[in-house]
Order: C-alpha cells, then sequence, then structure tokens
C-alpha cells in the first residue's frame, strides 16, 4: 500500500516538473494562435540593438559595451567586440547598423556614449570592419553628440537613399532640441563617411529635423518610402512621426498634437499612456499576411509589441494600433524583420528597470506555427566588464512539491517500518 502511495506522488511530481520545464523550451505559443514565439538567445545583458547581415548572421550590442554574433542559430561565445563605453544609465552601447554594402566593405556602424577625464558625457558614430566575427578598426564619423544618463537617443540606420540616419536624445536638456546648432534632439543624416549630404536640409549641418525628446525607433514605409519615427514623451503622450526635412516636432515648447503651426503634429499618441517606445520596423514580409505593411514598435515600459495599421493608399493615416504579447516578455527593446521573413525581438529586462526571468535577456523570433523551428543556441554567459546588478530568482513551485513529497515518502517509510509484523 505504501509503495502505492510512493508511486502515485512521483507520477504528480513528475507532472509537474515537465510543465514547468515546458516554460523553458525552445516554442512558446504566443496570444496569437497562428502563430509561436521561440527563443532565439537567452542569458544576454541588455540586447539594445539587431541588424542582420546579408549572409544570415545577426550581429547585436548589449549596452555594456560588447557586439555579438548569431551564426545560424549559434551565439557566439566570444564578442566581435568589446568597446570601452561609459554604461551610465541610459547611456552606453546603443546603435548599430550594417552597411548596405557589408559584402564589399565589411564596414559595421555603432552609437555609443563615452565619458571625457574631466567629466560630461557624449555619444559618437563610429565605423568597424569586420572579418572572422570580429570587429576592428574604429574609425569614429561623428562626434559631439550630447549625452546624459537619460534621454541619448541612439538608433541608426540606413536609409532607401544609402544615408545614415541617427536619432539623438535632448540629453536631459530639453532646450537642446530646439538649438539647431546642438545635434541632441534631433535626427541626423549623414554620408557613410561621416560628410554632410549636400541635399540636407539645413546648410552644412548634419541635422534632419528638430523638436525630439528621445526618439529610438525609425524606419521606412516599404512602399512610400516615408520615414516613421517612434518618440518617449513627457510623462505619456508618447508618438510615432512622419518625419520630413526640415521640420520642427515642437519638444519641449509643444507635447503631442498642439495644433500649433510652426510645429508638424504626431501621427499617433498614446495619450496619458505610457508606452516608453523604442525601436521600430515595418514588416513587409509574407509569411504573416496579416500584419504585411503594418508598423511595429517594441515598447519597454508599455511591455508590448506595439502594432500599427495605416489607411491606403498613402498610408499616412492610422487605420488601427494595438498592443501584442502585452505582459508576456516584459520590456521590449528593438524589433527587426529577419531574412526569413519573421520578426525578431529583443527583451530588456536587465536594465534595471524590469523584472528578469532566469535567461533574461533574450532574443525571440515570432514565427507562424508551421515554420521550422530554429536550433536552440547553446547558453553561454560572458562575464560583463562592468557590474551588472543581480536579482533574485523567482519563485519555484516545483522545488517546494518535491520537499513536501520528500517529507512525505520518509514518513511513510518511518509507519511501515513502526507496524505489527502479524
Amino acid at each position: 500500500m505504501w509503495l502505492g502511495a510512493v508511486f502515485c506522488i512521483l507520477l504528480i511530481l513528475s507532472s509537474v516538473s515537465s510543465s514547468h520545464a515546458g516554460r523553458n523550451s525552445v516554442a512558446y505559443i504566443s496570444d496569437q494562435t497562428d502563430l509561436r514565439v521561440e527563443v532565439v538567445a537567452s542569458n544576454l545583458v541588455v540586447p539594445w540593438s539587431l541588424a542582420f547581415a546579408p549572409d544570415g548572421r545577426l550581429f547585436f550590442t548589449e549596452r555594456l559595451g560588447r557586439v555579438r554574433v548569431i551564426v545560424e542559430g549559434q551565439l557566439q561565445e566570444e564578442p566581435a567586440a568589446q568597446l570601452n563605453v561609459a554604461a551610465v544609465g541610459e547611456a552606453g552601447l546603443l546603435g548599430l547598423a550594417i552597411d548596405p554594402e557589408f559584402e564589399r566593405n565589411r564596414h559595421v556602424y555603432v552609437y555609443y556614449s563615452y565619458q571625457l577625464a574631466l567629466g560630461g558625457l557624449w555619444n559618437r558614430v563610429a565605423r568597424l570592419s569586420e572579418a572572422n566575427n570580429r570587429l576592428f578598426n574604429e574609425t569614429i564619423i561623428l562626434d559631439g553628440i550630447p549625452g546624459a544618463g537619460i534621454h541619448d537617443g541612439g538608433r541608426i540606420k540606413f536609409g532607401p537613399d544609402g544615408k545614415l540616419y541617427i536619432t539623438t536624445g535632448d540629453a536631459a536638456n530639453a532646450e537642446l532640441s530646439q538649438d539647431i546648432n546642438s545635434l541632441a534632439g534631433k535626427i541626423l543624416r549623414i554620408n557613410k563617411d561621416g560628410s554632410i549630404p549636400l541635399d540636407n536640409p539645413f546648410p552644412n549641418s548634419s541635422v534632419y529635423t528638430l523638436g525630439h525628446r528621445n526618439p529610438q525607433g525609425i524606419d521606412w514605409h516599404p512602399l512610400t518610402g516615408k520615414l516613421f519615427l517612434s518618440e518617449h514623451g513627457s510623462s505619456a503622450h508618447d508618438e510615432v512621426n512622419i518625419i520630413e526635412p526640415g521640420k520642427n516636432y515642437g519638444w519641449p515648447i509643444v507635447i503631442g498634437g498642439a495644433g500649433d503651426p510652426r510645429f508638424t503634429d504626431p501621427l499617433l499618441e498614446s495619450g496619458t499612456t505610457t508606452w516608453a517606445p523604442s525601436g521600430a520596423s515595418f514588416y513587409d514580409g509574407d509569411l504573416i499576411p496579416d500584419w504585411k505593411g503594418n508598423f511595429f514598435i517594441a515598447t519597454l515600459r508599455g511591455k508590448h509589441l506595439r502594432m500599427v495599421s495605416l489607411n491606403p493608399p498613402n498610408f499616412d493615416s492610422v487605420m488601427m494600433t494595438e498592443a501584442l504579447f502585452q505582459d508576456q516578455y516584459g520590456r521590449l527593446r528593438d524589433v527587426i524583420q529577419g531574412p526569413d521573413g519573421y520578426l525578431y525581438i529583443s527583451t530588456s529586462n536587465r536594465d534595471g528597470r524590469g523584472s528578469p526571468a532566469t535567461d533574461d535577456d533574450r532574443i525571440l523570433r515570432i514565427a507562424s506555427v508551421s515554420a521550422t523551428t530554429i536550433t536552440q543556441p547553446t547558453t553561454t554567459t560572458i562575464q560583463p566588464t562592468t557590474t551588472v546588478p543581480t536579482f533574485a530568482a523567482p519563485f519555484r513551485p516545483e522545488l517546494l512539491l518535491l520537499t513536501i513529497a520528500a517529507i512525505a515518502i520518509v514518513l511513510l517509510v518511518i509507519s511501515f517500518r513502526r507496524r505489527p509484523s502479524g
């Protein structure tokens, strides 16, 4: 009889343990019934920007200063580069972009923060050369971007015109956003060598637009070529803007849609709700047909992937907007479309403002249920060169049940031994 009881307890424990293990498996079924979310890489330290090379390798930055590479689903143990950055608050190694002619020149671009000997944070854009998953030969192509512990912007992307676009924050000094002579609170546009394009809206200036607070997401509509921007508002009023050269987007004079003819109103704002939008991308794939042409924004405080559908044929007004994967993966920092036609997102739960799971931070792939499962990478934790906050391990219910079961088994055995033999 006591053997039967033990068997039942072990059977229950096996069921509980298997259920818990399933939460850490490769595929996660999403709240969208025909989609699943897979882990591409885990145990990362604040991944900030994702970019695919033409050969399919995924390069990404970690805010503490590392550039890392995923090759055929495998996270490389050694970083491609370890840059000397000032990882202070929101500052650090932020944006990353792959040269449109990467196959010829092997160039990768990064945006990072640094600190002068006498104090003070600044940001710059540098170009690196790549060979065998290593980056070297740093060349600074743009410097003198004001920095701070907050509002550093930091997204860099190449546009359809081959120019490099750079988002900068107001560096905690809102007045700089309206100063045409400051690089803070702007969208900048430069040539690949750092020179100023002749068709920029302001003569001899890299400034493309002004009046921004902390923009972190940019991408171009796949049909119209219009540039869309996601931007942090002040106390909510986060924005999605359509960017036009030379325009002033109002910060800090106006917030949200003010209807002031001096400034350009946002296409969409969050109202009294805070999204804290970061990286953004259009989805132009065919594998998730319902999402084709939509604008996706990774949100930090909002803890969801924001989908914005636009009205044809001009795609300059909002049809609808929806929060996807609400609270499922925590803070989201970036979203891009991969060469396989699916979306990739990164979490930012170890940035000091999140509640990390044991395997955070992660890069995830949103794929259809019928898609081929990617190879789960071997998890390798590389010790950061800067101290990373430690967090308490989450409650593990199966460990409690195992303890209770062990006690029950011991009591059963003792009871059996005390029973009279006849």
